[in-house]
């Protein structure tokens, strides 16, 4: 008997640490998204099978340049759960940046998700920063072909070193990775975080705060 309530209690812990460790797999063979559900639950609720369509798994547009004319002068175009309601339950979704010639995809984090780059044509200068206390800056100048890992959660940029536009098509896993760019999230907050606290962080003057959370609502707005 005791071997017996052993063993359960193994078992049980090994489930535990697994249910932990990653996301459950599959019930069944996909979980299209009810974007019209009022059912609230982590990640978003299942279309009744029947009504599920081809549609719900195709995107078209991945191939067309986004528009860079902006201050960044880079786009994202993604392909995730929000575009392809097929991608549901999967963790996976993918994305395409454009960048014009000094285009920059700003230093941001994916929450939930770990990112593998693929260039597939310019130049580009890419990097990641490790976590707290060493903060180390890794960084690779890619070109065509190359490919290149964002851990997850860790902040990481893109920054189109060439003359000529560049493009490159990132993997995620996750169907909704999210997206914390840092400046946006730092000095762009709603509500504001109060400028002495960003002085203090930053170790520079309240003006200074006062004028770049000014820039980067223009960078974003205007």
């Amino acid at each position: 008997m005791r071997v017996l309530l052993l063993a359960a209690a193994l078992l049980a812990l090994a489930c535990s640490h697994g249910a932990s460790a990653s996301d459950p797999s599959l019930l069944q063979d996909f979980c299209v998204a009810d974007k019209t559900s009022q059912v609230r639950v982590n990640g978003l609720a299942c279309k009744d099978a029947k009504e599920v369509v081809v549609e719900d798994f195709f995107f078209s547009g991945i191939h067309v340049a986004g528009n860079t004319s902006n201050k960044q002068g880079a786009v994202v175009t993604p392909v995730n759960v929000a575009q392809v309601s097929g991608l549901n339950t999967l963790g996976i979704s993918l994305a395409r940046i454009d960048y014009a010639p000094s285009g920059l995809n700003p230093p941001h984090t994916h929450p939930r998700s770990t990112e593998i780059l693929t260039v597939l044509e310019g130049c580009l200068e890419v990097g990641f920063v490790t976590s707290n206390p060493e903060n180390k800056h890794f960084t690779k100048v890619l070109n065509k072909g190359d490919v290149f890992v964002f851990p997850k959660g860790l902040v990481h940029y893109q920054f189109n070193k060439g003359a000529t536009n560049a493009v490159a098509v990132a993997a995620l896993s996750s169907q909704n990775p999210g997206v914390i760019t840092i400046a946006n999230a730092v000095f762009g907050a709603k509500p504001s975080i109060p400028d002495d606290v960003i002085a203090k962080a930053f170790q520079v003057e309240k003006n200074t705060v006062d004028f770049i959370q000014v820039f980067v609502f223009c960078v974003w707005k205007c």
